[in-house]
Order: C-alpha cells, then structure tokens, then sequence
C-alpha cells in the first residue's frame, strides 16, 4: 500500500508525541460544519439519492456524474474498464494512478507535464492531476480539451484528477465530459474537509458512467455520507466565504514560506517545493510536532497543508525560524 499524508498513528510511534499539528495533507482544515442526520441514517440501505446526483452536477457544472467511494475508488476500477492499453501518466503526481494503471496489465509510462504534449500522439490514455498535487502545476482547459479531441479519435480517454479543483473552478473541464474519451474525477474530501465520508464523483459520457456503476456494484455510498453531501454541495454562501478564505489562506502561506527563504508553489490548500534538504527538514519539524509530507521519489521535496488556527501558524512560523539558524 502506497504512503500517504494523515498518517498520524505512524508519526506518534516513532517520535512519542500526541500534540501534533498536521500539515501532512491537503485538506481544508475548517470542514463543512456536518448537519444532524435523520433519525433512519444509519437503519435504511443506502440506496442512491438522485438529488445528491443533481447537486453534485449544479456544483461541478457537469452534465453527468456518478457518485463514487472517494476518487480512489474510481482510481482503482478505470483500469478495469479498458483492454491493455498504452497509458502516460502525469509525473509527478497522486501516486495512486500510476500504482493501478501499472496492475492491470497496460503499459505505463511517467511523463513529466512539459512531456504530456507528445504523449497524446502515441497513446490511449493520459491520466493528468490538475492542478496537480503535489506540485500545483496546472494545464489550461482549453489544452485539456485539444488532447481529448485526439485521444477520442481513436478511441481513447483522458482522465483528468480535479480533486484539488475546486478553489480554481475556472480551469475545470467538468463541463465538457459529455463527450466520449473524456473522463473528470472531483473530491468532497478537500475542499468541504469532509475526508472521512469517502466521497468523490465521476463525470463522464452516460454510458461510461454506466459500465463503472456496474463494476462497483451496489450501496457503494453510506446512507449519512449522502445526506452531508446533500447539505455541503448545496450551501452556496459556504461556498463563496470558503473559497475566498483559502485563497487568503494560501498567500499568507506562501508569503510565510518566502519570508523564510522558500521558494513555494501550490494551490489554496497547499505549498510545495523541491527541497534541498527534504528528510533533514521533514526531521525538523517532526521533532516539533509538525508532521508534513515528504516527497523522495520523482519529486524530491516538501508539501505543506494549512494551519488550522493562529496557534498553529504561529508554530509553523518558529519552526521555519528554528530551521533557518541551522
């Protein structure tokens, strides 16, 4: 199993501590405030509410969306719906694309953003994170839609991971995945906070969306992650103040980062920058209960989510002063 960031367990086994300030992720750390669930939330089967559906689709501005157990549920069975195939996978990136892609017998192949570009002309499927985590990279929409007019000529897919996409809505092709080869996954658990109720959608053609709703068979959603959903994807004004919020969350992170030498780059929810030093400084701040993600593999640096209150900006700020004087 791949690593990922959250994993506060692993952090207090090894250095001993339970006051931590987790900026491993990057996940709003004000949630959507979760509503009182009727009384038969947890007796009924789940079975699906079309007025989610309709409400994911007026958010996403997507002509058809499925429903799915987060986007890792649609990043495990995609691969299951084609032949073997060539697929280029945007690198760096969410690692979990590439890990199912690789399992399920199609030839894979990393390609660096400034590559993707070329790789359109020679294969079937190109899976792109946009804006990309971790880096923050970003294709434009109207480059997106230029290479799934490609791919689908020749029956192929672009797969486009916009799970971070929701304080940048502009540059989303949601919009357009009524048209074959065109596939757009989104996430309730960054933007909404709402990790835990395992809540993504996939837009895509009708009949696409219809083959994986076969493949993940039944009941795949809890009957109270639906009814907060509900809620969250319909609060508009939540919406507005939560976007404006993160988008001055994000500057004054960034600004911090600056301040203190580094040269960051990301989305609201998220810094990163290929640090020099990434375990030294990973080392650094877990010494002082700050757990953030460390990247060394195809990108070699350092991720930061959003301190949750001022305490916790404040700490951050001390450490990053503390790790310059060394």
């Amino acid at each position: 199993m791949l690593e990922h960031g959250g994993n506060l367990r692993d952090a207090a086994k090894r250095f001993g501590r339970d006051n931590w300030l987790d900026l491993s992720t990057g996940i709003n750390p004000h949630w959507y405030p979760a509503p009182a669930l009727a009384g038969n939330a947890w007796h009924r089967l789940p079975e699906p509410d079309p007025a989610l559906v309709a409400a994911a689709e007026a958010f996403y501005g997507a002509p058809h969306m499925l429903p799915v157990a987060g986007t890792q549920a649609a990043i495990q069975a995609l691969p299951r719906l084609r032949k073997p195939s060539r697929v280029a996978v945007s690198a760096p990136s969410y690692a979990e694309h590439a890990h199912h892609w690789a399992d399920h017998g199609h030839t894979l192949t990393l390609t660096p953003y400034d590559a993707l570009e070329a790789a359109v002309t020679h294969n079937d499927v190109v899976v792109v994170v946009n804006p990309n985590n971790p880096t923050g990279a970003v294709v434009p929409a109207t480059q997106l839609l230029r290479w799934v007019d490609q791919l689908a000529a020749r029956g192929g897919w672009l797969v486009v991971d916009e799970a971070f996409g929701d304080t940048a809505q502009h540059n989303s092709v949601a919009a357009h995945t009524a048209r074959p080869g065109l596939i757009v996954l989104r996430s309730v658990g960054k933007f909404f906070g709402l990790a835990g109720i395992r809540l993504g959608f996939v837009a895509a053609h009708a009949n696409l969306l219809r083959d994986l709703a076969d493949l993940l068979g039944p009941w795949t959603i809890s009957g109270p992650a639906q009814q907060i959903a509900l809620a969250a994807l319909s609060d508009h004004a939540w919406h507005a103040n939560t976007r404006a919020e993160l988008h001055a969350s994000g500057e004054r992170l960034q600004a911090l980062l600056g301040a203190h030498g580094i040269q960051s780059n990301g989305t609201p929810l998220f810094q990163w920058w290929a640090e020099p030093q990434p375990e030294a400084f990973w080392q650094h701040m877990a010494e002082r209960g700050i757990w953030v993600r460390l990247f060394t593999q195809a990108a070699r640096g350092i991720r930061l989510g959003l301190p949750p209150d001022e305490a916790g900006w404040q700490r951050l700020q001390t450490a990053l002063t503390e790790w310059n004087k060394k």
